[in-house]
């Protein structure tokens, strides 16, 4: 389909993980949904459009 995934990880200072989810963009490089993996498995998210 020609989109593409950028996965986004924040840490503390400690570098102990806070946060892990996964953006994927659409062929025009706009975000289309986003996948929460930690601290909770949340699932997709799809954006709605404007």
């Amino acid at each position: 389909m020609g989109w593409k995934a950028r996965y986004v990880k924040i840490v503390d200072q400690n570098e102990i993980t806070i946060s892990f989810r996964q953006e994927i963009y659409n062929e025009n490089e706009l975000l289309v949904e986003v996948h929460e993996k930690y601290p909770i498995d949340s699932g997709h998210l799809k954006i709605e459009k404007p």
